[in-house]
């Protein structure tokens, strides 16, 4: 093999040196060229102080001073190199600076296969090119290719961002990075910081495909997912599966299967099996929708939930069509067909409201906007309360009062401390006032034009049982956090929600019950105040 490389390959000339000489003691078999001594090989020179030649092995040895030149490219200075001319590699030691068009290498020992046309350095090396300054403790570099491989502790930074992986290629001419193990980018003016396994950073663009194990630190949030798309300049970030943002300030944290982030403009996107979870107290509150969009500064933001709006938290739950949460306000709107579940209570409207004190997260009060409904289920069958509005006002969470406005109407299962059955309840009214504690109902007191009747349950007429707008929504509600993917069929839910009869055998009406003489009437502008009434917190 040998000979028939000797045989394809060309001799190495010396052209030019002040002296030529042997020295079979101390160099034998060679020819010693010294002083300005000028040296070529198939396309490559070499100029050096001192060229010791073995023309047998077609090698020699080069000190002082050394300037390697391959064609008009390729421009390499050292104290030192073995040239071997069979097989054309370079071996360049000592304060080694290779320059071509794309970039300048430093290093302490280089080897140069003038064949495969690479370069590698075994130990600490440096490449600057137009963009970049990249250092590694070894790496290869591909000519033709302008391609450089990087193992152990690589370090690529410029003006603008610091990278450091365990293993990478680089691309001189383009400023692509393929990243192909544990790695770090950090901007040097926001000190965002990315982490990956695997992906790419072009340091031109400053535009990142990050595939594996990836996160973006940013000041105040922190996005990860299995693949996320990421243009430093734009401030955009879009990310597919398994999604988490966190919101370090607000400790809230989002998740779904794709989202889009808009740095400057402070928006985040989600969507496919999308929820945003915040800390409410000591409590954590789930709110999914088919999309949701955040905006706003993190002292500032505004949530929206559009479509499948559903949330949970243990001691409410609820569900509209969508949702609109303003953080600085504290205050969350439920928009079209909305239900609310709390303390045993189901609650509808045309809209409704909550308003939570932004400084203490407590819930402070509560307004249903049109036709508003509340409704509780009895074993006998279900306590009602209907009106144009209600207000409500929360003490430490728990809902303390509630005013019922406009054509009010009660319908109460009323039980005695044993939970016997006494009657059954039909009001009309201007208004309502409610007294609660301890999540049940202590006081109903009707307002202004009150007419109603008291019923044993034998006697209850069947079309009063249930008030106009009546709707059970049982079905719907989210009991635990995975609830809140479900998506309900509307038609069924409304088919199953008309109340069914209920068997008497398993009540306990009081028989020997009469209705009061004034049957049930109550003169206009008198107050009716009825204790032990319905809407007791459901076990």
């Amino acid at each position: 093999m040998l000979t028939q490389l000797q045989s394809q390959t060309g001799k190495i000339k010396i052209l030019s040196a002040d002296d030529t000489y042997s020295n079979e003691e101390k160099y034998p078999g060679a020819i010693i060229s010294s002083g300005d001594v000028f040296l070529e090989h198939e396309g490559a020179t070499m100029r050096c102080n001192i060229a010791i030649r073995y023309v047998s092995d077609n090698r020699l040895k080069a000190m002082g001073d050394v300037v390697f030149n391959q064609g008009d490219t390729i421009t390499q200075t050292s104290s030192f190199i073995e040239y071997y001319g069979n097989t054309k590699l370079v071996k360049s030691y000592k304060n080694v600076i290779l320059k071509d068009e794309f970039i300048t290498l430093k290093t302490d020992t280089l080897y140069f296969d003038r064949t495969a046309q690479k370069l590698y350095y075994p130990t600490n090396g440096t490449i600057i090119d137009t963009t970049n300054t990249l250092k590694s403790e070894k790496g290869t570099y591909y000519l033709q290719e302008n391609r450089f491989v990087a193992n152990s502790h690589v370090k690529v930074y410029n003006e603008e961002n610091d990278l450091e992986s365990d293993q990478l290629e680089y691309f001189t001419e383009t400023g692509l990075v393929n990243i192909k193990g544990p790695s770090t980018i950090i901007n040097k003016k926001d000190s965002t910081k990315i982490y990956t396994e695997r992906g790419n950073y072009n340091s031109k663009t400053n535009i990142s495909h990050l595939l594996k194990k990836s996160k973006i630190y940013f000041k105040n949030r922190i996005i990860q997912g299995d693949s996320i798309y990421y243009d430093q300049t734009k401030e955009f970030s879009s990310l597919t599966g398994n999604i988490k943002i966190t919101d370090s300030i607000n400790n809230s944290v989002i998740k779904g299967g794709y989202a889009e982030l808009y740095r400057f403009k402070d928006s985040v996107f989600i969507t496919k099996r999308a929820v945003a979870i915040s800390l409410v107290g000591k409590d954590s509150m789930y709110i999914h929708g088919k999309k949701l969009l955040i905006t706003g500064k993190p002292e500032q933001r505004i949530l929206r939930a559009f479509t499948h709006v559903k949330f949970f938290k243990n001691d409410m739950s609820g569900k509209c069509d969508s949702m609109h949460v303003d953080q600085k306000s504290g205050l969350t709107q439920l928009f079209k067909f909305p239900v609310l579940w709390a303390q045993g209570n189901q609650i509808t409207g045309d809209t409704i409201q909550l308003l939570t004190n932004p400084k203490t997260e407590k819930l402070d009060s509560l307004k249903i906007l049109k036709n508003a409904f509340m409704i509780q289920k009895d074993s006998a069958g279900y306590n009602q309360m209907a009106g144009k509005r209600m207000l409500g006002k929360f003490i430490d969470n728990d809902l303390r009062n509630l005013h019922v406005i406009g054509n009010c109407q009660v319908v109460t299962y009323d039980r005695n401390e044993a939970q016997k059955l006494l009657a059954i309840s039909t009001m009309r009214s201007s208004r309502i006032e409610i007294e609660m504690k301890d999540k049940q109902v202590q006081y109903i007191t009707h307002i202004r034009s009150v007419k109603g009747d008291t019923y044993p349950l034998e006697d209850f007429p069947k079309e009063k049982k249930t008030i106009k707008g009546f709707l059970w929504r049982g079905d719907e509600q989210p009991l635990k956090i995975e609830d809140i993917f479900v998506h309900d069929n509307m038609a069924e839910l409304l088919e199953k929600s008309l109340p069914k009869e209920t068997k008497s055998a398993s009540l306990t009406p009081k028989k020997t019950f009469k209705a009061p003489k004034t049957n049930g009437k109550v003169p206009k502008g008198k107050m009716n105040r009825i204790k032990d009434s319905g809407f007791k917190k459901r076990n």
